[in-house]
């Protein structure tokens, strides 16, 4: 699993723990330049920020006009999972609020892309100004079911005095 954030999820927790999954940690910028659908299988990237980091341990880097980089390639993952607010069944799919941070690039990182959506609408009954991801990088979009979000934790703190 390639991810840069992965809550609190105990299934999640227990799998890394017991060896079940491997996992990448990848930094939220990675996630924004997701390789579409193989497009760019050969190109890397580079990044002066990870020289002599942990992140660095075992990769290959290169010294350019006499800065040193970290190449990293782009992500690419057999399987891509993104959730959007709505989605047609062509799979047009359309964001909302921070959903619309990474989601549109996830959903073209995948060999196969599961897209799930709080509305699920016929086509035709989105804006085509609104899509934000086409159909064309969707393989299956189901409509989930949706209760209070159990990976997260809310907390508050009391009021620190009343305004007038």
């Amino acid at each position: 699993m390639i991810s840069s954030y992965v809550g609190e999820n105990q299934t999640f927790e227990r799998q890394y723990l017991d060896g079940e999954l491997e996992v990448e940690a990848r930094s939220p910028g990675d996630a924004r330049r997701a390789d579409p659908r193989g497009r760019r299988r050969h190109r890397r990237l580079l990044h002066p920020d990870r020289v002599g980091t942990m992140v660095a341990e075992g990769k290959e880097s290169r010294v350019i006009q006499g800065r040193e980089y970290v190449l990293e390639m782009p992500i690419r993952g057999d399987f891509a999972f993104v959730k959007a607010w709505k989605g047609d069944q062509a799979g047009n799919l359309v964001y909302r609020m921070s959903a619309r941070n990474f989601n549109p690039m996830a959903a073209t990182a995948g060999e196969v892309t599961l897209a799930e959506v709080e509305q699920l609408v016929s086509p035709g009954q989105i804006d085509p100004d609104h899509v934000v991801t086409p159909g064309i990088f969707i393989d299956w979009i189901f409509q989930g079911t949706y209760g209070p979000k159990r990976i997260e934790k809310r907390t508050n703190r009391p009021a620190s005095g009343a305004r007038a």
